[in-house]
């Protein structure tokens, strides 16, 4: 029996989350402007990693980390918070069934960035499937 990769479990894991996300976010939405409840989110999420990093023991100085990586860290949440931003916003203008697919455009340019600045290579294998990817998009976000 082949055992599945760890990362593809957690993968998994992360894209059920993902869809929830969607839902509960355009439910919380109906209420609120979109920036406000980006922040009440944030809030609920600094406060559950503020309670389960100590507990579990991960904890470590983050002063202690290379410049680097904090730099790094500080550009990754720079870029988190204007993703959700942007995500909230179109979630509270239109349907989640659209948004979504077109966010999740987003794996398209992970590839692309990782070709261009990690240098990772893709097969064609890997490329088709992003076409289908982006194509999928297309079909998903656009309207009759």
């Amino acid at each position: 029996m082949t055992m599945l990769p760890q990362w593809l479990f957690w993968a998994l894991l992360s894209a059920v989350f993902a869809a929830l996300t969607a839902i509960f976010a355009k439910l919380g939405l109906q209420r609120v402007d979109s920036d406000l409840a980006m922040l009440l989110r944030t809030l609920v999420i600094v406060v559950v990693l503020a309670v389960f990093v100590p507990a579990t023991g991960k904890w470590s100085n983050p002063l202690a980390l290379p410049a680097s990586t904090l730099g790094w860290l500080t550009l990754s949440a720079l870029a988190t918070g204007a993703s959700w931003v942007c995500y909230f916003r179109a979630l509270q203008l239109g349907q989640a069934s659209q948004v979504a697919p077109v966010d999740k455009l987003s794996v398209v340019l992970v590839a692309l960035f990782a070709v261009a600045f990690l240098h990772e290579r893709l097969g064609w294998r890997e490329w088709t499937g992003l076409l289908m990817i982006g194509g999928g998009v297309l079909l998903l976000a656009l309207k009759r």
